[in-house]
């Protein structure tokens, strides 16, 4: 179930009204619009996407090989095979930054060095910048309590459940809106995670075979994999970049001490495509 909740408020949202520019932050009332404006402006861009990052979000979440991922990364690194009470009695919420990155990597190495070279209009494409589990506010324990209890009764009463909010790249480490998807975990997740079996890859262009250990961080660079790979964009999230999403790849190349350029950095650092790229941060 994917819940949209107010950006000022945090209200759950059944008809949510949508920033008319960016398309991207959503509210309760115009009221609650009013109050974040302050907020939001400095983020706040025009773009083409009529439906914003609620589209890819929407997207993201149907396709079952990308949600098994990040369920499987999810119970790594928040600990449910640790703790058995964690999505049982012991509710808890994991954040999920998304960003939107060029398509060749080529681009993506022009935005990052700065190169004026870089064409005005970039094919890019969704991807998953960070993981990180948070504590949860009384509204939202409120909220988990519900979908424990809706998944109870839907016969998933043996499953941990836990909310997993979609940030994107409107928002800063400490505010902005997301839309939250309530998740059971199956005993084949919990499996697959206990097992930790690594990841086997295939160089496309050597054929040589390499296996890394399987880790919260190396499912969402499967997932970045995967998504990357899909040239034919049967997936449904690939976009036009707009100038935001080009700002944040040249910020991180800046070295700009900024959330968004730090997550952007810890993710060059951390998977095997942006190796050499990762040799230029200071």
């Amino acid at each position: 179930m994917l819940r949209i909740r107010c950006t000022q408020c945090q209200m759950s949202l059944e008809k949510p009204l949508k920033c008319a520019k960016c398309k991207s932050v959503w509210y309760c009332s115009r009221e609650c619009q009013k109050k974040h404006w302050s907020t939001h402006k400095p983020r706040c861009h025009e773009v083409e996407r009529s439906s914003g990052a609620l589209k890819f979000i929407r997207m993201f979440i149907l396709n079952p090989l990308l949600m098994n991922f990040l369920n499987i990364g999810v119970v790594i690194d928040c600990g449910l095979l640790d703790n058995p009470r964690i999505g049982f009695d012991v509710p808890f919420g994991v954040r999920v930054d998304i960003a939107i990155e060029p398509s060749d990597v080529l681009d993506f190495v022009g935005l990052y060095l700065g190169s004026k070279s870089v064409g005005e209009k970039l094919q890019g494409m969704v991807q998953v910048n960070a993981m990180a589990q948070y504590e949860l506010t009384p509204e939202r324990v409120d909220q988990w309590r519900e979908a424990r209890a809706r998944h109870d009764a839907e016969g998933f009463a043996k499953d941990p459940v836990g909310l997993v909010d979609f940030i994107d790249a409107t928002c800063t480490e400490h505010s902005g809106n997301g839309a939250t998807v309530e998740l059971h975990f199956p005993r084949v997740v919990l499996d697959i995670a206990k097992a930790r079996e690594p990841f086997l890859r295939v160089s496309a262009v050597t054929g040589a075979e390499t296996r890394k250990p399987m880790s919260a961080m190396s499912c969402l660079e499967t997932i970045n994999m995967h998504i990357r790979a899909d040239k034919d964009n049967q997936l449904y999230l690939r976009t036009e970049m707009t100038d935001q999403d080009k700002q944040i790849i040249r910020a991180a190349g800046r070295n700009e001490d900024t959330y968004l350029a730090r997550l952007l950095q810890e993710k060059i650092k951390r998977e095997h495509l942006y190796a050499d790229i990762a040799q230029l941060i200071p």
